[in-house]
């Protein structure tokens, strides 16, 4: 298996005035720059979902909401999961665990890693995530990214304002450490799910 593994990075918050897409493009940029992944941006706001309110997971059963349906043909795409996260009253956003729940199959058996923004880096609400990818049979990588305390308030808009560029020093072991950790899984399920394929022929 030479194909390299997509990779979306999902970006988990919709606000109008969200600190998502600096932390979003900086891990872009960084996964873009490897010559083991594509990558691909993967925006919440391009996929208005309803509440969840089918009769069942499509674990079970399909879904019949034509968003849903367009959100899991999105991210049953990709090999794996960059997610970026903001950490709400210490979890995930409303909108990123509603994302999560519209579809199930589509992230059976796929790694996923996250780079979290906040006072804490997000480190509650990325625990979350894990928990939440357990469940939907995800992979979770060891190392993620925070972006936490001094470094957040250094680019905050509200207080710094500085450039990501400015604290990306402090970033980038953590980002080198989980993207790697990402590709060996994405290419190690790849591989197994194929084994599967290949067997139930």
């Amino acid at each position: 298996m030479n194909a390299k593994p997509r990779i979306a990075v999902v970006v988990g918050t919709t606000r109008p005035t969200r600190f998502a897409d600096v932390p979003a493009q900086w891990i872009l940029a960084q996964a873009q720059a490897r010559g083991d992944m594509e990558v691909e941006l993967v925006d919440l706001r391009d996929h208005p979902l309803p509440f969840f309110d089918e009769v069942a997971s499509n674990l079970w059963m399909p879904s019949q909401n034509p968003e849903a349906i367009r959100w899991q043909r999105t991210v049953g795409g990709f090999d794996g999961y960059i997610f970026v996260v903001a950490e709400y009253n210490h979890s995930i956003s409303g909108v990123l665990k509603n994302a999560l729940d519209q579809a199930y199959t589509e992230w059976n058996r796929k790694p996923f890693t996250a780079i979290g923004y906040g006072g804490t880096g997000a480190a509650r609400a990325v625990e979350h995530l894990r928990l939440i990818g357990v469940e939907l049979q995800m992979v979770s990588t060891h190392a993620a990214v925070h972006i936490g305390g001094a470094d957040f308030m250094a680019l905050h808009p509200h207080f710094g304002k500085q450039p990501i560029t400015a604290i990306e020093a402090n970033l980038l072991p953590a980002a080198r450490t989980a993207l790697d950790e990402l590709a060996w899984w994405a290419k190690a399920t790849m591989a197994a799910r194929a084994a599967d394929v290949a067997a139930a022929a």
